[in-house]
């Protein structure tokens, strides 16, 4: 992939593929820093219980919501104006 000035070839970024380090280590936890330490992986009782219990899927569907929450009102927002912009898609000029 070339760059925008077309001089310069794209280099990618550097990705580990160390099988051991990537088991053991967070890779890429420390952008920032030169000569950064990844942060070691700790045992699973290391870390605390509501850690386990997160979503990590699909959102909840808008009829498993309870409406008198701040998240519904505004899941249900995102929603129609999603819907909407496709509509405006659709119509054209």
């Amino acid at each position: 992939m070339e760059a925008r000035n077309g001089k310069d070839k794209w280099r990618g970024l550097p990705v580990e593929t160390d099988t051991h380090k990537l088991r053991q280590y967070v890779c890429g936890s420390d952008m920032v820093k030169e000569n950064r330490q990844d942060v070691k992986v700790k045992e699973d009782h290391e870390y605390p219980d509501w850690l386990w219990s997160l979503r990590t899927g699909h959102p909840l569907p808008l009829e498993e919501l309870d409406p008198n929450t701040k998240y519904y009102w505004r899941r249900l927002r995102t929603l129609h104006m999603r819907n909407n912009n496709k509509i405006a898609k659709l119509r054209g000029f």
